[in-house]
């Protein structure tokens, strides 16, 4: 794919370089703040907070970006009031834009404040509403996922790939717990309980954005999780596409920015993830 296809540079200015620069720098502030968390507030349960250190590393990443771009739009999770109806008019009403910039200022919230090392920095660009730049940072690890719409997917400049697992037996699996109580959490946990029995084993580390990039990596076959956010999946879903893998709505549509329920994959195991998934999810609702 050309230049001309697929719009990468500004001028003089890498929009994938901007996108590395602010997630690492935003990493790099939210580790020196570890266990300094003084206010958590609740946004839609218990499960989903937020901090004064996930608004600062947003408006972190805003100022970094708008800097360079100052054209662009900015999507970031701490800017949309909580719910799945605030998030899904946010994204409707911004993806059309020429540019927009998607953000997560800290994918796993909950596990920062316990000190647990399983959160992220999930930045994506998207151009007319097709993401071309996702990266996805690591502070615990110090792991930055890369990804440019047609020129692969690596981690330290090694580039990424899927595994290759076959089937789902051979299968290791990562979901999550969303925070909305009333449906989602209980639908997630209805499909966690029906697929265990049919894969190597499932993980929920409490940050999707993660568990994507360890899809793109090989280290996950797969992952699913319900009501989810364009800041949670924008930035992986790019990644694990250049990395040979496979990422859809619950129904196997391609993955787009409005898109809440999501089912990644290496690819050799899509077609019976979604199966399962379907079959679990007409139980749950007989």
């Amino acid at each position: 794919m050309n230049e001309k296809q697929l719009p990468s540079v500004v001028g003089s200015k890498s929009f994938t370089a901007v996108a590395i620069n602010s997630a690492a720098k935003a990493g790099e502030w939210v580790k020196t703040k570890l266990g300094t968390a003084l206010k958590l507030n609740q946004k839609v349960s218990a499960s989903d907070l937020v901090t004064e250190i996930d608004k600062g590393s947003e408006r972190l990443i805003r100022n970094l970006i708008s800097t360079h771009f100052p054209q662009h739009a900015f999507l970031g999770e701490e800017g949309v009031e909580p719910g799945a109806e605030a998030s899904s008019k946010a994204i409707a009403s911004a993806k059309d834009a020429e540019y927009l910039w998607i953000v997560d200022p800290i994918d796993g919230t909950t596990n920062y404040i316990h000190g647990f090392p399983y959160y992220c920095i999930s930045i994506a660009l998207a151009h007319k509403g097709e993401v071309i730049v996702g990266v996805i940072y690591d502070p615990s690890s110090d792991e930055l996922f890369v990804a440019e719409k047609g020129k692969g997917a690596y981690v330290h400049g090694k580039r990424l790939a899927v595994s290759q697992e076959q089937t789902l037996q051979e299968s290791l699996i990562a979901s999550g717990f969303p925070p909305d109580q009333s449906y989602a959490l209980p639908l997630n946990l209805h499909a966690i309980a029906e697929l265990a029995p049919q894969v190597r084993n499932i993980r929920a580390a409490g940050s999707a954005a993660l568990h994507l990039a360890y899809v793109a990596a090989g280290r996950l076959t797969g992952f699913f999780e319900y009501n989810l956010n364009s800041w949670d999946l924008a930035a992986g879903s790019l990644i694990i596409q250049e990395a040979g893998g496979t990422v859809t709505d619950r129904h196997g549509q391609p993955y787009h920015l409005e898109a809440r329920d999501v089912v990644a994959s290496n690819g050799h195991i899509h077609q019976p993830l979604l199966q399962q998934l379907q079959s679990s999810f007409e139980n749950y609702n007989k």
